[in-house]
């Protein structure tokens, strides 16, 4: 039986020659690439490469990412929104990783590290990148091929990275399924919106980009040109159309799942229509998602898109035809706002088919005759709707029914409905005809909305800030035309009113600067599409009346397997009393694995008084480690010990150890000290035992104490986390990542607290990424990767007590060079310095003279040879015979 993909791939011609003339012609940075693993702990271990590739002379910084293991996989390119990079859609890139992909992420031209100017995903430019990122994936061994140079690939992203997916697929032959995100059919529409100049946004797209000077010549000419003039001119449009996924849409003929955004004034609803025609009337299947937030901020539903976005390529790429891809329409809607935080409840509604955006539609009759009114001198001061920058707020309010919109008197002409006598739900774009007119032989420019009113009149909410720019020349004046409203779905509430205004001004874009007076008469009444077909998911009950019988019969669980695994704790060892944690043997398997360890045989041991660094790079299994020794998880083999004690779930030595991770939570309306008196009356303990005095002294919070935890700065928040840790003055302190979010004042003020805290004779455990603070507050390390202990000791020892040695030479290192040092008898590793000036060599077993004699018979230029105490430089070099 012929598969969904295999059919849309017989559809499209092949020419693989043609392509592996353009793979043989891909220059790629001599030195390669630099793997490092990034997995989670407790998931496979997906492993990154850096790399830089050279196209035209250009340097392109990508990201290769793939799991272990020796099967063929599909390939997906993720690209970045404008003003971002590659680092931006990591976690993404991982995630499809580990189901099963080879991802390929990269900076485009002019942003993060990648070279050369910012094009606006020219074909010639940042296009053909793309089919030389897709060049390079048809050579890697593990990519699985549908031809020679042809790899099975899909590709996502965002905004700018939405567009070049929507543009590859019009010029490469090679892509067999995109997901377009919250992106543009034809740039020049998105930013000349019927002839308008949608300034605001586009001075954000030149100053995100770095300023006019970082953008291609011809693209800043055409900027300035259009800015000074506040009118696009015929050339700027036929610039920008060229440069978007609308001039290839004929060519665009693989399964398209396209995702746009209902807050979202730079690319509206519009745009994702007019794909969905396009690209269907090639024959493609397509499936529409209108998410709930956009450019103008609200909820993204992020988890909820990449989830669909892997479904999506699990069916046209896996071909798994046991995958669902959703239905071809679905509308995020908001249902009410969570009572325990404030957040908006959201819902989707769906159809079997694309409604487009005027299915279902009512005639609402509007009142108001003929407006007159100004376009004032300069356009000042101009009404207010969608404000790039802010405008997510407001937009997130208008789903809500609240929202802040501002038309000046005398600049605008407003036509209402009677009250509904039912609720009406608008899902597209309502229409209204007018006459229009404008005083001498000018143009007229408008801007249209529809607002809901209350049935006192006294608010008015805009439906996600969202206006329609209308230019109406001299030949349209004077007869009734048809104008379209913004896309919305916004329901309006039966008692409300729909009042559709027009306005002579917007603040997000360019209106003549010279004073006019309009005309506008309402020709008919307001048609709005109601799409029928439509449906509304029911609400999900309350999770209260689910979620406290699941949880009492998981308690119930949770206690009876605490409870038999107690009856097996060991014996205490006496010993050991005094020493507060002993790890032995430990080892911990990934789930559903028998051969593979997040921790593997660990063994180490901490002593009172000891600032203890657990460190170690992603996948290295601190993580894991710390929630054994908390007693979260149990461990395949081996035991922890603290003070003597056994750790099992629910040991009763776990109350001398605090523990700080993965953040805390807080009740944000009440006070700091409010919040620590409530935790410790949670735990039982009376509350003379919880020395809340002494822990808020080191902790150093001060008059923040009767603040709400609202008000706190993230430093704030992280110090008093830390002090609710120290209640009860545990003698051992685990802290993980304590600095994260801190700017470097609070990491100071951090370290101090760990300091005084062990000062008493107890012990703190700290696990973080930061080596130079750990350098500075830790007094041992334990250095861990790929779940194995590398090497424990004082500070002072790792960092360079003799073994680590830095070598300087005269001249650049070449990598072969710094290989072959590695490998010489009695040398444990060598690693080129950041400056490729020197090496950083650890040794074991050979001696220094031994080390100088070597490098003098490999021709090294040698400037210097002695000890290193840099802990970074020892803990890469510690490290660096682990990266795969």
């Amino acid at each position: 039986m012929e598969t969904p993909t295999a059919r849309w791939r017989r559809l499209l011609p092949r020419t693989p020659a043609r392509w592996a003339a353009v793979g043989a012609a891909l220059a790629v940075l001599v030195g390669g690439g630099t793997w490092s693993a990034v997995a989670d702990d407790g998931s496979p271990a997906v492993q990154r490469e850096d790399r830089t590739l050279r196209m035209d002379g250009v340097p392109i910084d990508t990201s290769y990412f793939r799991a272990e293991g020796s099967g063929k996989r599909p390939a997906v390119l993720i690209g970045h929104g404008f003003g971002g990079s590659k680092n931006d859609v990591r976690a993404q890139a991982e995630k499809l990783a580990a189901d099963g992909y080879a991802v390929l992420t990269w900076s485009a031209r002019g942003f993060g590290k990648s070279g050369g100017e910012i094009s606006l995903n020219d074909p010639d430019h940042e296009v053909k990148d793309v089919s030389r990122l897709i060049d390079w994936l048809a050579e890697r061994p593990e990519v699985e091929l549908d031809g020679k140079g042809d790899p099975r690939v899909g590709l996502t992203g965002a905004s700018y990275g939405g567009a070049v997916s929507l543009l590859a697929a019009g010029h490469d032959e090679r892509v067999d399924a995109i997901a377009p995100v919250i992106t543009y059919w034809n740039l020049a529409d998105a930013l000349f919106p019927d002839g308008v100049f949608k300034k605001l946004w586009a001075g954000i797209f030149i100053t995100t980009g770095g300023g006019c000077e970082r953008f291609e010549k011809q693209l800043c000419e055409m900027y300035e040109r259009v800015a000074v003039s506040g009118k696009p001119d015929a050339e700027a449009v036929k610039l920008l159309t060229e440069r978007s996924p609308s001039a290839v849409a004929d060519r665009i003929k693989v399964p398209s799942l396209l995702l746009q955004g209902q807050s979202d004034s730079l690319f509206p609803l519009g745009q994702a229509d007019a794909m969905q025609k396009a690209i269907s009337a090639n024959g493609a299947p397509v499936s529409v998602d209108w998410i709930s937030g956009g450019h103008d901020g609200g909820d993204s539903e992020t988890g909820r898109v990449e989830g669909r976005v892997g479904d999506w390529f699990d069916r046209y790429l896996k071909e798994d035809t046991g995958t669902g891809t959703g239905p071809a329409f679905r509308v995020t809607r908001t249902g009410g706002v969570d009572s325990t935080d404030g957040a908006a409840l959201l819902r989707g509604a769906s159809s079997d088919t694309y409604p487009g955006l005027r299915s279902g539609g009512r005639d609402i009759a509007l009142g108001g005759g003929t407006k007159t009114f100004r376009n004032p001198a300069g356009a000042a001061p101009p009404a207010i709707s969608a404000v790039p920058g802010v405008g997510g707020g407001l937009a997130q309010l208008s789903s809500l029914g609240v929202g802040l919109s501002l038309d000046f008197p005398g600049q605008f002409g407003r036509f209402e409905s009677a009250p509904l006598d039912s609720s009406v739900r608008v899902t597209g774009t309502p229409t209204a005809k007018v006459t229009v007119k404008a005083d001498g032989d000018r143009d007229a420019v408008l801007f249209g909305k529809v607002y809901d009113v209350s049935p006192d009149g006294r608010q008015q909410v805009l439906p996600h800030q969202l206006v329609a720019p209308y230019r109406i020349t001299p030949d349209q004046q004077g007869k009734p035309i048809e104008l379209a409203l913004p896309a919305v779905d916004h329901e309006f509430d039966a008692g409300h009113r729909m009042r559709l205004v027009f306005s002579a001004t917007d603040l997000g874009y360019a209106s003549p600067a010279e004073p006019a007076t309009y005309t506008v008469t309402a020709e008919g009444p307001l048609t709005v599409p109601t799409a029928p077909a439509v449906t509304t998911a029911a609400a999900a009950l309350p999770w209260w009346t689910w979620g406290l019988p699941a949880a009492a019969l998981v308690i119930a669980a949770a206690l009876l397997i605490t409870a038999r695994r107690r009856t097996a704790t060991p014996a205490p060892d006496p010993e050991l009393a005094d020493v507060p944690l002993q790890i032995t043997g430990l080892s911990k398997k990934y789930a559903k694995s028998v051969d593979r360890y997040a921790v593997r045989e660990l063994s180490f041991r901490v002593e009172k008084g000891q600032v203890l660094g657990l460190l170690g790079p992603n996948g290295a299994g601190k993580t894991t480690t710390l929630r054994m020794l908390m007693g979260l998880i149990t461990p395949d083999e081996g035991e922890i010990r603290v003070f003597g004690q056994a750790i099992r779930p629910g040991a009763p030595v776990l109350s001398r150890v605090g523990a700080f991770v993965e953040g805390a939570g807080f009740l944000p309306h009440l006070s700091g000290r409010a919040n620590l008196d409530l935790y410790w009356q949670a735990t039982g303990r009376p509350a003379e035992d919880s020395h809340i005095d002494e822990a808020l002294e080191i902790a150093g919070l001060g008059d923040a104490l009767a603040r709400a935890v609202r008000t706190y700065s993230q430093g704030m928040r992280q110090r008093l986390a830390i002090a609710q840790a120290m209640l009860g003055m545990p003698d051992l302190l685990i802290l993980d990542e304590p600095t994260n979010g801190l700017d470097p004042p609070q990491i100071r003020e951090m370290r101090d607290v760990m300091i005084r805290y062990a000062a008493g004779g107890r012990t703190v455990i700290v696990s973080s990424h930061l080596l130079s603070e750990v350098e500075q507050s830790c007094t041992h390390l334990v250095v861990m990767d790929r779940g194995r202990l590398v090497q424990a000791g004082p500070v002072a020892e790792i960092t360079g007590s003799g073994d680590m040695i830095l070598v300087t030479t005269a001249d650049e290192v070449s990598e072969p060079l710094a290989e072959k040092v590695a490998a010489l008898p009695g040398i444990g590793s060598a690693v080129r310095t950041d400056d490729g000036r020197g090496l950083l060599v650890r040794l074991d077993g050979a001696t220094t003279s031994r080390l100088v004699s070597d490098l003098v018979r490999l021709d090294v230029p040698v400037t210097g040879v002695g000890p290193h105490r840099r802990l970074e430089d020892a803990f890469l070099t510690l490290i660096s015979g682990g990266a795969a």
